[in-house]
């Protein structure tokens, strides 16, 4: 550990919410974009199929996701000291998870388990609160940077 942080792979906390922004919102547009790709090539384009997913994914976000991304920059916001290792935006636990979702998705369309209608409608579904969270994230780094006078990014 001394050794990571003697190569100066520090950053700010505000750069770890930046950070954590950035990754919600690439996985959130992602799983949207790959979803709706699988959507149509499987069982075509649907309005209907959209706004339900919709709905679920943001009643999801609601119950679920703002609590877990409220959680992180929390954790993020009162970590002790000014600079922390790059990659601290999340804990153990949540690149564990992390590592785990990536993993089902990936078995999941390969094999076929699922037929790539259903997964096409749950990579949609779980797009959009990793998406709306991404929003909290660029929030709490816009806050945190007024809100923290003369920091540097």
């Amino acid at each position: 550990m001394n050794f990571i942080k003697s190569l100066n792979l520090t950053v700010s906390k505000r750069i770890l919410l930046f950070e954590a922004a950035l990754v919600w919102t690439f996985a959130g547009a992602m799983l949207l974009y790959r979803g709706s790709s699988m959507l149509e090539a499987s069982s075509g384009f649907s309005w209907i199929k959209i706004l339900i997913c919709s709905g679920c994914g943001l009643l999801f976000f609601i119950l679920v996701f703002s609590k877990i991304s409220r959680k992180h920059v929390d954790r993020i916001t009162t970590l002790l000291g000014n600079r922390h290792l790059f990659f601290e935006f999340f804990n153990f636990r949540s690149y564990m998870m992390m590592v785990g979702m990536i993993t089902m998705g990936i078995v999941l369309r390969k094999t076929l388990i699922l037929p790539l209608s259903s997964l096409s409608l749950a990579y949609i579904t779980m797009g959009i609160p990793l998406l709306f969270s991404s929003f909290r994230f660029y929030h709490s780094w816009f806050k945190y940077q007024s809100s923290v006078k003369g920091s540097a990014i």
